[in-house]
């Protein structure tokens, strides 16, 4: 029997009821007290389900916060300490003057992170006496799983958009990457907080499909690894802005192909993760190794090339690609440390 299981005793009362005893140390971790509601659920002919009502599910980290801001405090300072209220799980977040009201600035940078970086988020209340910030999504209803897909997505398109912007030399192509980058971004955000809500409610975390804590640290460390993969998109987007124009054909299909490479090898990470398969995570690192034979190909390349400026932003694409593959091979191995124990069980 695991700390998951309890054997308790059915127990007769009144004329028509039935009750049992649940364990008190489970109550405490859900967050439950006496007189909150449970749903039970009869599953087929031999099994009940017994969880807390919607209502009692909310997040213990508090339903609201009030952060009070400073005539002097940098708007970048603002941003960052509401994106970790946000992480934090609050519903509500107000953000009040010390003073008598906010300035104009800190009200644009606090509107605009809102709309640009938290998933959910909505101003419900705005004035120069305070912004009032309310998550309205469902955790639920955008599981984890969901949320990475597309984040992974729109990564993997941001890479394959910048290299046809640069192919191109199409600047509002490479505009538009670096204008997705939020998009990302705004994923990520989401399932941090997602993340540190689960770590925080063992109800959520099993609701969430995790089975325990490390695997939300690994999930941290893999959604990570796909903004990062974003970063480089755009930062060979940025190349293309600077120099506005393109790199020889040559030059380009070599890329290209290294660039699919590390694409390939980051689905392998990724569906190694959705399958929780500790073989194919290990394929996908064996897989990243040979990334080497293309670098070499495309440095072989560049011996050969006059130009100076064109033979350094050959070897900047190259290096921010290779560095997506790289982080694949990261992914690959959070995925191994999840997943290694299923293997030892199994063999045993």
């Amino acid at each position: 029997m695991t700390e998951r299981e309890e054997t308790r005793r059915i127990q007769f009362t009144g004329k028509s009821s039935y009750i049992v005893s649940l364990p008190k140390q489970w109550i405490m971790e859900l967050g439950l007290k006496q007189g909150d509601q449970i749903t039970i659920t009869r599953e087929g002919r031999t099994g009940l389900k017994i969880i807390p009502s919607k209502e009692q599910t909310k997040v213990s980290a508090g339903e609201e916060a009030v952060l009070e801001i400073d005539y002097n405090d940098d708007n970048s300072a603002i941003v960052r300490r509401l994106v970790s209220l946000y992480f934090l799980g609050y519903k509500t977040i107000r953000m009040k003057p010390k003073g008598d009201r906010l300035q104009p600035g800190q009200r644009s940078a606090i509107k605009s992170a809102v709309k640009g970086m938290l998933m959910g988020a909505e101003i419900i209340s705005d004035s120069v006496d305070g912004i009032t910030i309310q998550v309205l999504v469902n955790l639920l209803e955008l599981t984890i799983d969901g949320a990475f897909k597309r984040m992974l997505h729109l990564a993997k398109s941001m890479l394959r958009d910048s290299l046809l912007a640069v192919r191109e030399a199409n600047l509002e192509l490479a505009k538009e990457v670096i204008d997705t980058d939020d998009e990302v971004d705004r994923f990520g955000f989401y399932i941090i907080r997602q993340l540190k809500i689960a770590i925080q409610n063992e109800f959520m975390l099993h609701e969430m499909g995790f089975t325990n804590a490390r695997q939300c640290l690994g999930y941290r460390l893999i959604v990570k690894n796909i903004e990062r993969t974003g970063d480089h998109a755009v930062l060979i987007s940025k190349d293309l802005l600077e120099f506005k124009e393109s790199v020889k054909k040559e030059a380009m299909e070599k890329i290209e192909d290294l660039s699919d490479f590390a694409i390939s090898v980051l689905d392998q990470a990724c569906l190694a993760l959705f399958k929780e398969d500790f073989i194919q995570a290990e394929k996908a690192i064996e897989k990243a190794s040979e990334v080497t034979k293309f670098e070499k190909r495309i440095i072989e390349y560049v011996k050969a090339i006059r130009d100076e400026e064109e033979a350094y932003r050959i070897r900047r694409m190259t290096e921010n690609i290779t560095r997506i593959a790289e982080y694949a091979s990261d992914i690959a191995e959070i995925v191994l440390n999840m997943n290694v124990e299923k293997l030892l069980r199994k063999r045993t």
